[in-house]
């Protein structure tokens, strides 16, 4: 790997073409300055940003992407460790995670720091782990994670990983931006989480009942026949697929390349009737509207005249005088003006 630091040198419109020629030949350092470039929130940063996602663009598209998600607890981190080693070591992947972190309340950072926990994967040649806060984005993932998994793509990763915050948030998003939504469950978790499993199961593309080592093995076994059983009761898929659930222990390693068959075989089926491709299309017009929502946020406040309104009109929403869907109305319609 070449050893140009980025880090410490201010990009420009100079060097900028190196930063994309690294990043493409493999240079996870060109990446990940790549990466920060994206999720920057200074506007001078968001045209060398699109510069290097449009330079990316051609070279993007040939990964598996898989969304993971469970309650805090479940494991994922483990997991993907386990997970992505298993990818690395057996099927000589190249294995690229994005792990959304929460963030924090006061640094506006992360606050878990998953690079920290996944040691041994961290230390592969072939992998590729990116912490990156959530930003308080819908669904636990960041703002640009979508910018983030091209990127992977285009210097050579083959398969994205994306691990969301899981604290029973909508994951809507997640599912918007990934080829497979797998969704890892513990036995016996009790029935105070009824209400975040229905949801996220019926987005489900595969579940995995993680921690089945131990005296857990019994109670992962039966738990797999009552989530299989529950799956069959939800409406049919659009992609004709119909989820499966297996048990795994990521801790000791065991049943992990049960993971990959789930992916696998969803993968050959739907890319045989037509449905991966047709998802792919819809996630990139969910992305353009996504781009196109932030953008006219931005534009509003580019406007001093419209700052000042868009104040005003705030502390009216606040005090009860105004319903925020009519605060919205006026200031559209004034921007709308200019």
């Amino acid at each position: 790997m070449k050893n140009k630091n980025f880090k410490r040198k201010k990009i420009s419109s100079e060097n900028i073409e190196d930063l994309i020629r690294d990043l493409i030949e493999g240079d996870r350092v060109a990446l990940g300055r790549a990466i920060t470039i994206c999720e920057s929130t200074i506007v001078s940063d968001r045209v060398f940003a699109n510069q290097i996602v449009n330079a990316c663009l051609p070279k993007s598209g040939n990964s598996i992407r898989i969304g993971i998600t469970g309650v805090p607890g479940v494991g994922k981190s483990t997991f993907i460790e386990s997970f992505g080693q298993f990818l690395i070591k057996k099927l000589h992947k190249k294995v690229a995670v994005l792990a959304v972190d929460p963030t924090s309340g006061i640094s506006k950072g992360s606050i878990l720091g998953d690079k920290t926990r996944m040691d041994y994967l961290s230390r592969e040649d072939n992998a590729f782990i990116r912490p990156s806060p959530s930003g308080g984005a819908l669904g636990g993932v960041a703002n640009q994670s979508r910018e983030s998994i091209l990127l992977c793509e285009a210097a050579g990763f083959e398969i994205i990983l994306v691990e969301t915050v899981g604290v029973g948030q909508s994951e809507t998003e997640v599912k918007e931006m990934t080829d497979f939504f797998l969704l890892l469950m513990l036995a016996g978790a009790g029935d105070e989480l009824q209400g975040i499993k229905r949801g996220i199961m019926e987005m489900a593309d595969g579940m995995l009942i993680n921690k089945a080592d131990g005296d857990n093995k019994v109670r992962a076994r039966n738990a797999k026949k009552d989530y299989q059983n529950a799956l069959h009761l939800f409406p049919k898929t659009e992609s004709g697929w119909i989820p499966k659930v297996e048990v795994c222990s990521a801790l000791e390693n065991e049943n992990i390349d049960l993971a990959w068959d789930l992916i696998d075989s969803y993968f050959k089926e739907t890319k045989a009737n037509g449905f991966f491709e047709k998802q792919r299309k819809r996630q990139r017009i969910s992305w353009f509207k996504a781009v196109l929502n932030q953008m006219w946020y931005l534009e509003l406040n580019k406007s001093e005249d419209l700052k000042i309104r868009k104040t005003i009109l705030e502390n009216e929403v606040k005090e009860g005088k105004l319903s925020p869907y009519f605060a919205a109305k006026e200031l559209i319609k004034e921007a709308t003006k200019k």
